[in-house]
Parts: structure tokens; C-alpha cells; sequence
């Protein structure tokens, strides 16, 4: 059965289903791009690596936090003195060491969709997906991606950057755009530094975004939410994704938990008929 939200699924978001998510939604939008993009161009996936620390003990699959947090485990014991039998010394003992843990630094791949030209190889565009890892303030990752945008926007090529996570730091923008959960921007090379935003309400579909090419070829359509319906049918989301539990934060705004009951509610209702 499909997703029972029109748009961007919020249950996905939790760190039980996002990395298979993630993985499979870049080559989505690659098979639905390349019979688009004629003879001229090709969509292939990059792939880089990011890290975040994990420690002993981590978040339950109900994603309650998208990162790892790192809880010391520490025994702390004092040492004895042995009473001394008749007149003699005590003998004092030490104390056993004190244990803790290392945050270890955990590898995570993280794929974009590259519009590159035949002949030349070069990159045309770059379509980001942005993840938890280059979300998190003060992340190794975070740091990482914001020097890679830099570089890309200081070059000849267009930016996609689709964030279809409501947690973490938004990629940063000199102008204010209307709030909403999940965003898409598009920066053209030609127009910089005027970026184009889709602000995404969680009851919206997801929109065709333009997928800018070399003058004077045409933009092709990206449909996004033609990607993600795709990936959550090949993924098996509905019999995987438990929707009796809470949704993973950042917390709902009100008027949107309140949507997001009477939407579980009538999928229930349908699937009880179904059955």
C-alpha cells in the first residue's frame, strides 16, 4: 500500500528507515532523470563519506533523536583499608581503575544525483540530499558540507538541495522564507545569489522541481514525489513503518498533529476495510 501522507512521509525521518531511504531515493531520481536528458548529458551518483560519534548507547528505532548519543558508563570506587590485627599497619589497597568509553567516529554514506555532459565529463548540476549527519550543528559533517557548497557556489554549477528532514540546521540563506518542514532550493549559477525555495507544508506533495541544464538546453522536471512514492513501495515502508507510534521529532505543531491523527485515523479505517 502507498504512504498514507501525500508528501514527504515524517515517519521516515526516524533513524530506523532514513539511511535505506536515503540510499535508495538518489538512484530513484537518477533512473526517472536519464531517459530525460537526451543525448547530451548523463545523471550518475556521487557518493561521500560522513561521520558522526556513537557511543555506547544509542536512540530506539522510534527515532528519538537522530544522533547517537554518548553516555559514559563510570564505576567509581573507593578504596579499602584492612583494620590492622594486633599493632601492625594498615595495609592500604588500591582502588580498581575508574571505567568510561571513547566516542567512536562511525562512517556514513551519503549519495547526491550528478548532471554531468557526455563529452566533457563536467559537472552541470548537483542535486543534494541532505541528511542528518550534514545537518547536525557542530558536526565534523556539517562543516564538511558547508565548504562543499561554498565551492559549488562559487563555480559554474547548479545547486538542488532537497532537505526532507524537519531536525537540524537548514543550509543557510540571506534572506528569510516562509517556515515549513521540508524545503527545496535551487540556485541557478546564471542567477546567484538569488536562490529559487519550495517551502513544503507536511500535508503538500512534494513538488516537480526544474533541473537546470547548459544554455540553451531546457530545464528537465524532477518529480520528487514520484521518487519518494517509488522508493517507499520498493522499500516495503507499509508493512515496516509502525504509524500506532509517536512521530519522530522535532515535535508537530499542533494544527499539524492534529492533521496527522485524522490522517492515521482514515488510513486505518481504509485498511480495516481492505481487510
Amino acid at each position: 500500500m502507498p504512504s498514507p501522507f501525500p508528501g514527504m512521509d515524517p515517519y521516515l525521518e526516524a533513524p530506523a528507515y532514513w539511511q535505506d531511504f536515503h540510499l535508495a531515493l538518489a538512484p530513484e531520481m537518477q533512473a526517472q532523470l536519464n531517459p530525460k536528458l537526451g543525448l547530451r548529458y548523463y545523471a550518475e551518483l556521487g557518493a561521500y563519506r560522513a561521520f558522526e560519534e556513537v557511543g555506547i548507547s544509542s536512540n530506539g528505532a522510534d527515532g528519538s533523536s537522530g544522533k547517537q548519543r554518548f553516555e559514559p558508563d563510570v564505576s567509581i570506587v573507593t578504596g579499602s583499608v584492612r583494620r590492622p590485627v594486633g599493632g601492625a599497619l594498615p595495609v592500604p589497597t588500591s582502588p580498581p581503575p575508574v571505567l568510561s568509553a571513547i566516542p567512536m567516529p562511525v562512517e556514513r554514506r551519503i549519495l547526491r544525483v550528478e548532471i554531468r555532459e557526455v563529452r566533457a565529463g563536467g559537472l552541470v548540476t548537483a542535486i543534494e540530499i541532505l541528511s542528518p549527519w550534514n545537518k547536525q550543528p557542530g558536526a565534523r559533517a556539517h562543516g564538511d558540507y558547508l565548504r562543499k557548497r561554498e565551492i559549488l557556489l562559487q563555480s559554474w554549477v547548479h545547486l538542488i538541495e532537497v532537505d526532507l528532514l524537519r531536525g537540524g540546521l537548514r543550509p543557510p540563506l540571506a534572506r528569510p522564507v516562509p517556515d515549513a518542514p521540508y524545503y527545496v532550493g535551487l540556485s541557478r549559477s546564471e542567477r546567484r545569489p538569488i536562490v529559487e525555495v519550495w517551502p513544503i507544508p507536511l500535508w503538500a506533495p512534494l513538488p516537480v522541481v526544474p533541473v537546470p541544464l547548459l544554455e540553451p538546453d531546457p530545464d528537465v522536471p524532477l518529480d520528487l514525489q514520484a521518487a519518494v512514492d517509488s522508493v517507499y513501495s520498493r522499500a516495503a515502508y507499509d508493512r515496516r513503518v509502525d504509524y500506532r507510534g509517536r512521530v519522530p521529532p522535532p515535535p508537530l505543531t499542533l494544527e499539524e498533529a492534529e492533521w496527522v491523527a485524522r490522517l492515521l485515523a482514515q488510513a486505518d479505517g481504509r485498511r480495516g476495510t481492505d481487510d
